[in-house]
């Protein structure tokens, strides 16, 4: 079942410009979550 995720306008802007060519928020969102589910954490944790 499809869910919505609301965010500011102001974030949305800040991960389009980390999108990569035609990649989506939700596909941004989707390795996100990918990649701390392989490592356990997100890179940036506890530094």
């Amino acid at each position: 079942m499809p869910r919505t995720v609301e965010i500011s306008d102001d974030l949305a802007e800040r991960i389009e410009g980390h999108l990569e060519d035609d990649e989506t928020i939700a596909e941004f969102f989707e390795g996100f979550v990918s990649i701390y589910e392989q490592e356990g954490r997100f890179l940036q944790e506890g530094a």
